[in-house]
């Protein structure tokens, strides 16, 4: 059964920010909030909030500060996404949005120390006006709280006035936060490696997809990359800091190296012939950030930022906080060990986060309505069902598998071309892939989708964080009807925004039957398909 209807619906400040702080303030401020060990309870294990927990660096280091003996409450606006992490069930998960001054205060009673990992990277022209309003709330929020230290991951930066927009919102939040009166640490790392990273990805696309390539001339400036499991360690080590220390920290790796010679060095790592590099002068960041959104998975929005803060030599300048975190016995790890183990990671399918665990940046975020009357507008719909030959268990199976390398059963050229498009306009495409070729979690990056829900066996339903006029879900259920029969149900979900919204979906509705009819009839095809298979292996 195919149809598509449109469902009519029904009709449906913040507090002034105080005075910016002084440029690159390292001292602590003379009325500091007493450390908590005064006046807590010693006995019990100190409370870390971790704010950004469904990122890159909050989802990991999550267990690190579980495994050092601190209880943890992760904080997320949408606490949901992070239900299928192996530590959910040891840490406390609170909803909160970084930007709501009641609901941070509620986050942060009790705690002793507070991450701060939050950032609008990506988001826009304007992510630094985000960046510099949510870091005074937070600032406010924490001391008001009697919060006992916060940390922050900045951006290790040189001493300039003329740092790129990227750099310069980094530089500006940690000066936000040690301003705010709570003993702050702030440690400014620059590439990090790690599997999953978003600086890692970017490099290691490049590197395998190019074996030739021309490249700005700053990719001869220098660099101190440091492996993601030493930030942990740091990180994790900054919550012990004593009350006095608050300043910023550089933290980096063992190893100084051009953009150029990690790139080389990484091919040497992976097996592979070494790359052919020539630089040109003209070849500005946004140029290149381009071409990096079209050859990586890292969409242009994100890429850019990044691309611009290789235009500086960022190396670290001190290494103070060693004297209070020393160095594992084995040392720090160098450059060449970070990148094997990286890609071991990679290949055994162990990345346990990754740059897009948080969900991309101006993506619709609000999951969908579970009342049908949801007010506002035009709800449309593209719904359809088919009895497949099969048991539900093999359907799941496919369902459970689509996209990435398995693609979406559907007219490949009408997905290929319309990923390439989203790429251009700065969206992910189809490119991001799957964190695991046969398993899937809530919050899960699935190439331009999210996975918003997920019940075992019966229903996933994607969120698209596509480009598109409007907001997008798409549901696959497996079902019985009356007579004990599998039944495989499809529906698409289109909330379309104004005028362009409106015509977007008019436009693409006579594509419906090549899209969602060939994904619906594949998709059952391949679950009839695994069942005889699966009959055939049993005799």
């Amino acid at each position: 059964m195919d149809r598509a209807v449109a469902q009519p619906r029904g009709p449906a400040g913040p507090a002034p920010a105080p005075a910016q702080p002084a440029r690159r303030l390292i001292r602590p401020q003379t009325e500091a909030v007493t450390p908590p060990d005064a006046t807590r309870d010693s006995e019990r294990r100190p409370l870390a909030l971790v704010t950004g927990a469904t990122g890159y660096i909050g989802g990991r280091l999550v267990p690190e500060l579980l495994a050092a003996g601190f209880g943890v409450r992760a904080m997320a606006r949408h606490p949901e996404r992070l239900d299928g992490r192996p530590w959910r069930p040891e840490a406390e998960v609170v909803a909160a949005d970084a930007q709501d001054p009641d609901q941070l205060r509620a986050a942060l009673d009790g705690v002793d120390v507070a991450y701060y990992l939050i950032h609008a990277l990506g988001s826009g022209p304007r992510f630094e006006a985000s960046d510099r309003r949510t870091a005074r709330v937070f600032a406010t929020a924490a001391r008001e709280s009697g919060v006992g230290r916060v940390v922050y991951l900045g951006g290790l930066h040189p001493e300039t006035d003329d740092l790129s927009p990227h750099l310069e919102s980094r530089t500006e939040v940690g000066e936000i936060l040690l301003a705010s009166g709570v003993p702050t640490a702030v440690l400014q790392a620059a590439v990090i490696i790690g599997s999953g990273s978003a600086s890692f990805e970017m490099m290691r696309y490049l590197t395998e997809r190019l074996p030739a390539m021309v490249a700005p001339r700053w990719l001869d400036n220098r660099i101190q990359p440091i492996a993601v499991r030493d930030v942990l360690r740091y990180l994790v080590g900054a919550a012990r800091l004593p009350a006095e220390v608050s300043r910023t920290f550089d933290i980096g790796g063992p190893d100084v190296l051009t953009y150029r010679q990690m790139m080389q060095r990484y091919a040497a790592v992976a097996g592979l012939p070494a790359r052919v590099i020539r630089t040109l002068p003209v070849l500005t960041p946004r140029l290149a950030s381009l071409w990096v959104g079209l050859v990586t998975p890292v969409p242009s929005g994100l890429a850019r930022p990044l691309v611009e803060s290789l235009i500086h030599e960022v190396v670290v300048k001190e290494d103070d906080l060693r004297r209070y975190v020393p160095d594992p016995p084995e040392g720090l790890l160098g450059f060449d060990a970070s990148v094997e183990l990286a890609l071991q990671r990679v290949r055994e399918f162990e990345v346990s986060t990754s740059w897009s665990s948080a969900g991309t940046a101006g993506a619709p975020s609000d999951p969908l309505p579970e009342d049908p009357d949801w007010a506002g507008g035009s709800l449309y719909v593209d719904e359809r069902e088919t009895v497949v030959d099969a048991s539900p268990a093999d359907l799941w199976r496919v369902i459970e598998g689509i996209g990435g390398a398995h693609g979406w059963y559907s007219w490949e050229l009408g997905w290929v071309a319309r990923g390439l498009m989203d790429r251009l306009f700065g969206g992910p495409g189809l490119r991001r892939g799957r964190r695991h070729p046969h398993e899937l979690a809530v919050g899960d990056a699935l190439d331009w989708w999210r996975v918003e829900r997920i019940d075992e066996g019966r229903l996933l339903r994607l969120r698209a964080e596509m480009r598109l006029p409007g907001l997008a879900w798409l549901e696959l259920v497996t079902d019985r009807d009356d007579a004990g029969r599998t039944v495989f149900r499809q529906r698409a979900i289109y909330h379309p925004h104004g005028l362009l919204g409106q015509v977007y979906w008019w436009g693409v509705l006579p594509f419906h039957g090549l899209v969602f009819g060939g994904m619906q009839r594949n998709i059952a095809a391949a679950a009839r398909e695994a069942a005889h298979e699966a009959a055939g292996g049993r005799r």
